[in-house]
């Protein structure tokens, strides 16, 4: 009966075009909250991810209930198929927008400086492109300041390397803390509980192995349809590998540097050189991949709105594989110093656009699986009235 009158109520609001919404909500918040209040009442989706059990914990979805079960959802698309309600039911459940739609707004909410996260979220490709075109002309002109170094395969004759260390490293710096504002402000939202080494080690797992992107049954998203796919879920990981193969070059360069007073260049057979080639190449082929995705995308999978901020970061991740790959094959020629600075302009924009875009959403998901993790294994304060 609660389930009726459940749903019975909130097919009365639709019919009034009213919106179920608490006052501290936002319009979409509150779109959410009314959602979860259903699947709530149905959960025929259960066993689908993380989202549902973590829901069923839950009578009421306040802010912080609705900020944490949004960057749950990993918009794979299978409850938006599989659901009853979904449009065109007067009842309108799709969960996958609806998450995503909150989901956006909370990187601008928690963002360090949260005018950053506006503005690139309104116009994520042109402010992407726009900052990696800028500082790639002005490193480009910069390296044309001085006399022209001759061919080498040396990039600290064009740009010295204590200065790229002093520009990166600080970038670098501020990107890490305002990531770390961010997800502090979003942890404490709604603290889970005692962080416990099974619950860190089950959370690391779900998102080394990307396991809620194998939708409710393991076989795949959705993406332009009704079908299911793995490829969402494995240029997802050539993109995820591809970015940590090319940090991790730039942390073995940077021990041989400094601990083992080896200065680049590096041969093409080095540890650097190999990793950063391995990571190139799969960025180029993990983004690609998602791009084509993107464009191919349902419209009822996710927010429209956020397309520019998507293909911004993609772009940019892309181009950073890109320009790194045929800097390493021209870097003997005449045309490195160039290159070198196409590249790091990339870089440096990817960078300084890290806290506000789809790098934010990754970081946000890793602590909601970790608080989900820390949750499911506390007693359930829902009681059970017979």
């Amino acid at each position: 009966m609660q389930s009726l009158e459940i749903l019975t109520r909130e097919a009365s609001a639709l019919a009034a075009n009213e919106v179920v919404c608490r006052t501290d909500m936002t319009q979409t918040e509150g779109e959410v909250s009314r959602i979860m209040q259903i699947c709530n009442a149905c959960r025929y989706c259960e066993g689908f991810c993380a989202v549902f059990p973590a829901m069923t914990r839950r009578l009421e979805f306040g802010r912080a209930d609705v900020h944490f079960l949004a960057n749950l959802c990993h918009n794979c698309g299978a409850c938006l198929h599989a659901c009853q309600y979904a449009p065109p039911h007067e009842f309108a459940v799709n969960v996958p927008q609806a998450m995503a739609k909150v989901r956006v707004n909370t990187y601008t909410e928690y963002a360090w400086p949260a005018s950053f996260g506006a503005l690139y979220r309104k116009n994520g490709t042109t402010v992407a492109l726009a900052l990696a075109g800028g500082l790639a002309l002005f490193l480009a002109l910069a390296s044309m300041a001085g006399r022209p170094p001759p061919p080498s395969a040396n990039f600290y004759s064009v740009f010295p390397h204590n200065h790229l260390v002093l520009i990166f490293g600080t970038v670098f710096l501020l990107a890490l803390i305002s990531l770390s504002i961010g997800v502090r402000r979003f942890w404490k939202n709604e603290s889970p509980g005692e962080l416990s080494v099974d619950a860190t080690a089950e959370a690391a797992g779900s998102v080394l192995t990307l396991k809620y992107l194998g939708g409710g049954h393991g076989e795949g998203c959705n993406n332009d349809s009704d079908s299911y796919s793995l490829a969402r879920r494995r240029f997802h990981h050539f993109t995820f590998y591809g970015f940590m193969l090319c940090f991790a070059s730039t942390c073995v360069a940077t021990l041989y540097h400094y601990l083992f007073a080896l200065e680049a260049p590096y041969g093409l057979t080095s540890l650097p050189v190999f990793l950063g080639s391995l990571g190139g190449m799969s960025l180029v082929v993990g983004c690609s991949g998602l791009f084509i995705l993107n464009l191919k995308r349902h419209p009822l999978h996710g927010d429209a709105a956020q397309k520019g901020m998507d293909r911004g970061f993609i772009a940019l991740l892309w181009l950073a594989g890109l320009t790194g790959l045929v800097l390493l094959g021209a870097r003997e020629t005449g045309a490195m110093p160039i290159l070198l600075a196409v590249h790091l302009g990339v870089v440096l924009a990817l960078f300084l656009t890290l806290p506000y875009g789809k790098f934010a959403h990754g970081i946000y998901r890793t602590a909601a699986l970790l608080k989900w993790s820390i949750e499911k294994r506390k007693p359930s304060s829902l009681m059970v009235e017979e």
